[in-house]
């Protein structure tokens, strides 16, 4: 029995680690999350920032190009000077120009001198496209190591005006709005070259990794890319924790606080029990059960008593109830059968004496229920009795198909089936055919229910009349005056036991009781015996 609480210390120490670290890591994964989310919002602003300034070029381009279009078809030595004061005049052009038939005849830049688009795109022309397009190009044939856009509109009459975006603009944008994150940001139109800037993701596998958002512009063809680096999040993730650590180190120590009296007051519990079977606090006293068709003693009830180090007697119903929270109930059953055993070496009882004894639903689960109530009838066997085990209806519910079995076992072996304090459960009737019974104990509310022999209880008369139709005997807990003992006897109640007959006493008080009160048939007053 010692190994039931070898493991206590260790799960004490389990339950407290659990219980401050729980608050610390919960504290560390939510502001991981958050910081996630305040790291994609600033993706977010920074994406809408930068498709703002694009969309804004773009409309200066795209009116560029409109005033060009006024200069469709003139020639390049009377409009070159215009071209000139329009390049220098609005910013971000490096270079504008007319088109004819695909070739640059007039520009800002090279004035009249001719050359194909490809030559000026440094690569071939997209097509298929239409009459208004944009594209980013890593450099132009005027610049050729620094990125750009260009705008084009394609007339009808194989004229066409463009505009060329210097990207260093672009550059210097980007660069201002991403530096505090050290943000990656590309740009890119129609589906172009990516013009980027900021450091260089890799892929090298971490905890902390880069995040990327990409986001599209609704009026023209540009799309944004915005990389945060794995720093960028650790700072973030940083500035949360030195927010809510102290918080999450404070709520560790009170759960750890609570988990520690809570843990301390369940296994003050759970040790009161161990201590007291060890230093053999437990006792048995026996209730007598009285037949009224013989008018004798026919068997005792075993009750579980428990007298604390003062001298007090705990109360049942709480240490019987603390033993099955703390899983103990079995131990203290198997102490009683031991008990039992032991002190009825020197009864003198006749062959076929009722020994009832309680037995809980966890014990008719535990792998040694059957053994232990084999080896309990083989050290009383000298008597003869009849064991009789009360369970309650919960013990019935659990685990059904299991407790039938081992309860047909031990039928078969002799022991008789008690259902204790019937109706105060949970029990389906249908339980009454499909366990195999032989009592009903009748709980004490309903015996005390009866006001006169003349009156009607009509639960009880129910529960009485069912039991006869099952061919069930009845046991009638709690009678205390001859006026309950003339009503159950009128409806062929034949077990009673309760204070009109006996109280509770140890096992030499039962004996010597026995031979001077319990041969002799129950009076019609009542009778107060004291335990001795």
């Amino acid at each position: 029995m010692d190994s039931i609480f070898k493991r206590t210390p260790e799960r004490k120490g389990l339950l407290l680690t659990i219980a401050g670290l729980t608050p610390l890591l919960l504290c560390l994964i939510f502001t991981f999350i958050d910081a996630r989310q305040i790291v994609m919002r600033q993706q977010a602003v920074t994406a809408a920032m930068l498709l703002t300034q694009a969309e804004a070029i773009s409309d200066q381009a795209w009116n560029m190009i409109g005033y060009l279009r006024k200069l469709s078809g003139k020639r390049c030595s009377d409009i070159n000077e215009q071209l000139q004061q329009y390049a220098s005049q609005f910013p971000y052009f490096r270079a504008i120009g007319l088109m004819q038939d695909g070739v640059v005849t007039c520009s800002s830049i090279y004035g009249g001198l001719r050359g194909d688009l490809s030559t000026m795109l440094l690569r071939p022309a997209p097509e298929p496209r239409k009459a208004r397009w944009m594209l980013s190009l890593s450099g132009t044939f005027s610049v050729k190591d620094r990125p750009a856009v260009i705008y084009m509109r394609d007339l009808p009459n194989q004229f066409s005006s463009y505009a060329v975006v210097e990207g260093q603009y672009l550059l210097d944008f980007m660069h201002a709005v991403g530096k505090s994150h050290g943000y990656n940001i590309s740009l890119q139109f129609g589906g172009g070259y990516a013009i980027d800037s900021g450091f260089t993701p890799t892929d090298r596998p971490s905890l902390l990794r880069s995040h990327t958002l990409t986001a599209s512009s609704g009026r023209y063809p540009v799309v944004a890319t915005i990389i945060s680096p794995p720093a960028d999040l650790a700072l973030t993730w940083r500035e949360g924790l030195m927010t809510y650590f102290p918080m999450a180190i404070i709520f560790s120590l009170l759960l750890m606080m609570v988990t520690n009296n809570w843990l301390k007051r369940k296994l003050s519990i759970h040790d009161q029990l161990r201590q007291a079977l060890l230093r053999r606090e437990f006792s048995v006293h026996y209730q007598p059960v009285y037949n009224i068709e013989t008018g004798t003693f026919s068997g005792v009830e075993a009750l579980m008593r428990w007298q604390l180090p003062n001298g007090n007697w705990a109360r049942p119903d709480l240490f019987i109830g603390a033993a099955e929270e703390e899983e103990m109930i079995v131990p203290l059953t198997q102490h009683l059968l031991q008990t039992i055993a032991k002190e009825a070496r020197s009864w003198q009882v006749p062959p076929g004496f009722h020994i009832a004894i309680n037995i809980a639903g966890e014990h008719i689960q535990h792998p040694d229920f059957v053994a232990d109530i084999r080896n309990f009838a083989a050290q009383v066997a000298s008597h003869q009795p009849t064991i009789t085990l009360e369970l309650t209806e919960r013990s019935l519910i659990s685990d059904g198909d299991e407790v039938i079995q081992k309860l047909k076992t031990l039928r078969r072996e002799g022991v008789r089936i008690a259902i204790d304090d019937f109706g105060t459960g949970h029990c389906s009737l249908s339980y009454l055919q499909t366990f195999p019974l032989d009592y009903l104990k009748i709980d004490r509310g309903f015996v005390n229910a009866i006001e006169s022999a003349e009156e009607e209880a009509p639960v009880l008369d129910a529960i009485i009349m069912l039991s006869h139709k099952l061919k069930l005997s009845i046991v009638a807990e709690g009678v205390e005056t001859a006026k309950q003992l003339a009503y159950l006897q009128a409806r062929g109640v034949i077990f009673i036991q309760g204070y009109l007959y006996a109280r509770p006493m140890n096992s030499e008080a039962l004996m010597a009781w026995f031979q001077q009160e319990g041969q002799h048939p129950l009076s019609s007053s009542p009778r107060q015996q004291g335990e001795t």
